[in-house]
C-alpha cells in the first residue's frame, strides 16, 4: 500500500497556505499569494510548482522554514490511524510517497505520530523525476519487494494517479480532503474511489502469511 501525504493521511493546506504566504511576502513582496493555483498543482515537487507558476526558486528556503515551525499544527484525517493500524495487523507492507522532500515528509510523519507506521517513506529529491513520472511509485515498489500488481497507490491529485499509472501500479483516489477539483481527479481513471480512509479495507484482504 502506497500513501500520497498531504490530502490522504494529512490535512495540511491551512499549515501550507499560512507557509506559501510567509515565503511570497518574505520572497516576492506585498499582494496575495496564489494559494489555491498553487494546490492545483498539489503533489508535485515544490521546485518543479514554481517553475510552473514562474514564481521564484527562493520561496521555498522560506516555504520550508515556516512548514517545519508549524507541523505541530496539521491534523491528521479522522480514520486515518484506525486506517493504518487495521491494513499493518492484515498483514500490508506500507509506504509513503510525496511531493515533500523525504526530510520534510519523515519529520512531518514523527512529529504526528505516524512515522512508525510506513516501512518506507520517499520524498519527491529521492528518485530522478517526481510525480507525475512513475519514478516514486516505482521505487516504493523495490523497496517493499513488491510486483506492480500486488500494490495500490492512494492519491488525492492528478498527479498521483499518473505516476501509479505510469508504474503500472492500481490506484484510489481519496476524496475526503477533495473540494472542487473532484471532477479533476476522477477524470485521472483511478481504479477505486474512497470517500472516507476506512473505504480502502474493502480492497485489502488480510495478506496470507507463510
Amino acid at each position: 500500500m502506497i500513501f500520497d501525504l498531504d490530502g490522504v493521511l494529512v490535512n495540511s493546506f491551512a499549515v501550507m497556505n499560512e507557509a506559501f504566504a510567509a515565503a511570497y511576502r518574505e520572497v516576492v513582496g506585498a499582494g496575495p499569494a496564489p494559494f489555491e493555483e498553487y494546490r492545483r498543482h498539489q503533489g508535485r515537487y515544490f521546485p518543479d510548482i514554481m517553475r510552473i507558476m514562474g514564481l521564484p526558486l527562493e520561496m521555498e528556503g522560506p516555504f520550508v522554514r515556516e512548514s517545519y515551525r508549524l507541523a505541530h499544527r496539521v491534523p491528521v484525517f479522522d480514520g486515518v490511524v484506525e486506517l493504518l493500524l487495521t491494513l499493518r495487523a492484515r498483514g500490508f507492507g506500507l509506504a509513503v510517497a510525496t511531493g515533500k522532500s523525504g526530510e520534510r515528509a519523515r519529520s512531518l510523519l514523527e512529529t504526528l505520530g505516524l512515522l512508525p507506521f510506513f516501512a518506507h517513506v520517499i520524498g519527491s529529491d529521492e528518485v530522478a523525476r517526481p510525480k507525475p513520472a512513475p519514478d516514486i511509485v516505482e521505487r516504493a515498489l523495490t523497496l517493499l519487494g513488491l510486483p506492480a500488481g500486488q500494490a495500490i497507490m492512494v492519491g488525492d491529485a492528478p498527479t498521483d494517479l499518473a505516476s501509479a499509472h505510469g508504474a503500472g501500479v492500481a490506484s484510489a483516489a481519496a476524496l475526503w480532503a477533495v473540494s472542487d477539483d473532484e471532477d479533476a481527479l476522477l477524470a485521472g481513471r483511478p481504479s477505486a474511489v474512497l470517500r472516507r480512509p476506512s473505504d480502502l479495507l474493502a480492497l485489502c484482504p488480510s495478506v496470507p502469511r507463510g
